[in-house]
């Protein structure tokens, strides 16, 4: 299928690793140019040479999202070397666990500064740039906790807030010929992430928990949740906006 994206400017935020990674690379390889940040170089540059052995065009930021300079720079950067940016991909996130009186105000800032106002960020700077071009693409990457209960109380509401925002940014930025929407994984495995630690922790509780939870039997991969968000970015995906679709297995609970 040709999804009609070589030449287009993307930008994925925490694009090093994990997701953003594997999205990163499946966009570079649609013959995308990318801008992607991290916070860690040594991460930034070997997912760097990646891409660049795909022979895509790559501009590599080391950045902290959650702080607004580094935000401006980055799309600064961005603007700067490709004129643009087509393809939004607000990839960071982080959890820490603990309920209502466990965590302080401080924590909860922290889960809310990286999973939503992150997001908020760098589309508040991005949004200006594809209304003047009458064309763009954001996908947030939420997750199946923004939907319904079970995961860590104050990611839950991040998350949750983050699914809020993307449709209401859809709704806003329509009539420009941007279109807005959230990806929510459920268990995907890749190294370094919660998954693979869990699974080595509890190799036996996390083979009950597939077992009892997931209908196909298994642990996500990057990739799969990557070939997602290259089709919403895409012109084959022209008429969805606003929406919110799991990659799960089947696992969540939700029945919408």
């Amino acid at each position: 299928m040709e999804l009609g994206l070589k030449s287009k400017r993307a930008l994925v935020t925490g694009g090093s690793r994990g997701l953003g990674r594997a999205i990163a690379l499946a966009l570079a390889g649609e013959g995308c140019r990318l801008s992607i940040c991290s916070r860690g170089r040594e991460a930034l540059e070997a997912t760097t040479q990646e891409m660049t052995a795909l022979g895509a065009e790559v501009l590599a930021v080391v950045a902290d999202v959650t702080v607004p300079e580094d935000v401006a720079r980055v799309v600064a950067e961005t603007t700067r070397a490709f004129g643009g940016v087509d393809i939004l991909v607000n990839n960071v996130g982080g959890s820490r666990g603990g309920g209502l009186l466990e965590l302080t105000e401080g924590e909860w800032r922290e889960v809310l500064e990286i999973n939503l106002m992150s997001a908020v960020r760098v589309s508040r700077l991005v949004v200006p740039l594809m209304e003047r071009q009458g064309w763009g693409r954001i996908i947030n990457i939420v997750s199946v906790w923004g939907r319904e209960s079970g995961g860590a109380m104050a990611y839950n509401a991040a998350k949750a807030g983050l699914i809020s925002f993307t449709k209401a940014l859809a709704n806003q930025v329509a009539r420009h010929g941007i279109l807005v929407n959230s990806v929510a994984p459920g268990p995907i495995l890749f190294p370094g992430g919660g998954w693979q630690r869990r699974q080595q922790a509890d190799p036996q509780g996390v083979r009950s928990f597939i077992q009892n939870t997931i209908p196909l039997g298994r642990l996500g991969t990057p990739e799969e949740v990557a070939a997602l968000v290259t089709f919403l970015a895409s012109e084959r995906a022209s008429f969805i906006t606003g929406a919110c679709i799991t990659v799960d297995g089947g696992g969540s609970r939700s029945n919408i």
